[in-house]
């Protein structure tokens, strides 16, 4: 259950229309092998918009993704939801699309207790046989998975790693304490792809590799071979940028910022469905100005 250090949560394309751009979806994922040194995509995660996205556009972008990246990469699916059958449902269609993994973001809106997101998840992985990714991002869930609810989750066999999209170092050091041999800790937040590392965490799930993925690729390996220092400097060097991807100069729902930034460097990636807007031009010429 290999999927590397540097996994993008990739944004979907968008036409003029904001409908599914799939010449463009080719053209992004060759970007982000190639010149962005993604060992990973998620696609059809909350970045690409996955609420927008209609069942039959989701079931494609696993099919066409698959097929075009022809094992250059590997391909997670992005099919939680706070509704436990429908994302069995989905994650039933990914594994039929030909998916590497799966994806499962926390239940949204709905708060379950910790016993409600232990079953919901363990419904899930006892659904399918593909490797699953869970996805713990409170700030937007508006539910934590506890630490020790993460680690009951990881006995489950096919649950292999989680995304921890919070700030808390205390919960990530548990984690790697007590977790499974096996069983890795992504960073869900850009700006702590370092600090996580530094206590024990594998990898990131990114935004801002679609940008400067090569460079946080460096910064990683820097790590992974004793070169704290060259580390250091690379994430002081990169902290801007992740911050802008979210904050240009003001907070901006993800995948905006980064759908303009694309754009700007002539990766044509549209604009974002409502109930997102595109960035202001103040907010663009922030983000160019990062670039």
């Amino acid at each position: 259950m290999e999927f590397g250090t540097l996994i993008t949560a990739m944004v979907t394309p968008f036409d003029e229309q904001l409908q599914v751009d799939w010449p463009q979806v080719e053209k992004l994922i060759d970007y982000l092998i190639e010149e962005q040194k993604s060992d990973s995509l998620v696609v059809c995660g909350t970045t690409g918009e996955s609420p927008t996205l209609t069942d039959e556009e989701k079931v494609k972008l696993f099919e066409v993704s698959v097929r075009h990246a022809r094992g250059r990469c590997k391909i997670i699916a992005g099919t939680g939801s706070y509704d436990t059958a429908d994302s069995i449902r989905m994650t039933k269609l990914a594994a039929e699309a030909g998916v590497d993994g799966i994806l499962l973001v926390s239940p949204y809106y709905n708060k379950p207790s910790q016993e409600g997101l232990y079953q919901h998840f363990k419904a899930i992985a006892e659904s399918t046989r593909l490797p699953i990714m869970l996805y713990n991002i409170p700030g937007r869930t508006g539910v934590n998975i506890e630490p020790d609810t993460m680690l009951r989750l990881a006995q489950i066999p096919n649950i292999f790693a989680s995304k921890e999209a919070h700030s808390d170092l205390d919960h990530v050091s548990k984690l790697v304490r007590e977790a499974p041999d096996g069983f890795k800790i992504y960073s869900g937040d850009d700006s702590y792809t370092l600090p996580f590392l530094a206590v024990g965490s594998y990898g990131i799930v990114s935004v801002s590799s679609h940008v400067v993925g090569k460079e946080m690729k460096e910064m990683i390996e820097f790590f992974g071979r004793g070169e704290v220092k060259k580390a250091a400097l690379k994430h002081a060097e990169l902290l801007p940028v992740f911050r802008g991807m979210f904050e240009c100069p003001h907070k901006v729902p993800n995948p905006a910022p980064v759908k303009h930034a694309l754009n700007v460097k002539g990766i044509r990636v549209g604009g974002v469905r409502l109930p997102l807007v595109p960035v202001t031009e103040e907010e663009g010429r922030y983000i160019e100005a990062l670039l």
